[in-house]
């Protein structure tokens, strides 16, 4: 008798519920099917890699080990040739003939001071330019009384330049012997001549003691600041000590003293040449008396 439901055919695996059995045969058969690949199983690869990354790290770590270990020798390695480099250019620049002085160049001074200044300095020949002791240099050729400055250069690879300045005239002295004396101003007589020369203005020693360098800047001090409408009106210029030095501007005397306030000291002597007085004296010019 027929109920009205759909049969369902359970041996033939048809529509309906899938057959147990078939289920369990299923994953045994893709078990099956992947050993047969070759592949493993899940927990199998974990090991694998787990494995794997023991190894790299192992390895990683001797890596580093062995490279702290080898540090310390390639410091001393870079520290080694640091010295060697260093000690290298020591010797070429202190010691070794590639630098050392192979001429000698003199400037600033005229031709003929050039030959004497030179002989002086040929000891420095030979010296390595680094080693050359500029100031005793400096020092044996500044004893040339006619140079006012030196100052040493060394110029690479072999070169000493010898930079001198002379000393420029400004006052002749002729002393109690007759002598002529050139005096720069600074007050040093650096050379005695026959002649004074051209333009330079002559003053006269009364005694050997005015012949210090103290005396003598008084007695420049004069004719630096006297200008030139008045300069061509003095002689007679007269060094006695440091604190007196007198001239005559047309018939008048003046008593200028030493060399303090020369500028002060001039303006009162121009104020009172007007008056034509016999005596200026302003060797203290804050009460300046003339007679």
């Amino acid at each position: 008798m027929s109920t009205g439901r759909p049969t369902r055919d359970v041996a033939s695996g048809g529509a309906g519920r899938p057959s147990r059995r078939g289920a369990a045969r299923r994953p045994e058969r893709g078990a099956a099917r992947a050993a047969e690949r070759g592949g493993s199983r899940p927990h199998e690869r974990v090991a694998s890699r787990a494995r794997t990354g023991i190894a790299s790290s192992t390895a990683r770590f001797q890596a580093r080990a062995a490279d702290v270990r080898r540090r310390p020798w390639r410091l001393a390695a870079w520290a080694t040739l640091a010295v060697a480099v260093v000690a290298a250019l020591v010797w070429l620049v202190a010691f070794s003939p590639v630098l050392a002085v192979r001429s000698i160049e003199v400037v600033g001074v005229p031709d003929s001071e050039v030959a004497p200044i030179t002989e002086l300095a040929k000891g420095s020949l030979g010296t390595p330019l680094a080693r050359v002791d500029g100031r005793a240099l400096a020092e044996r050729v500044s004893q040339r009384a006619t140079l006012a400055d030196v100052s040493i250069e060394r110029s690479w690879p072999g070169t000493l330049v010898i930079h001198a300045s002379p000393r420029v005239p400004v006052l002749v002295v002729r002393n109690p012997q007759g002598q002529l004396k050139v005096v720069d101003r600074d007050g040093v007589a650096y050379a005695q001549v026959k002649q004074a020369p051209k333009g330079v203005p002559t003053a006269r020693a009364a005694s050997d003691e005015a012949l210090s360098p103290d005396a003598l800047r008084a007695a420049v001090s004069v004719v630096t600041v006297l200008p030139p409408s008045l300069r061509s009106r003095v002689s007679d210029v007269t060094v006695s000590s440091a604190d007196l030095v007198t001239f005559k501007v047309d018939r008048t005397t003046v008593v200028w003293g030493g060399m303090a306030a020369p500028e002060q000291k001039l303006r009162i002597v121009t104020t009172l040449l007007g008056t034509k007085p016999r005596v200026i004296d302003v060797s203290a010019p804050d009460t300046p008396v003339t007679r």
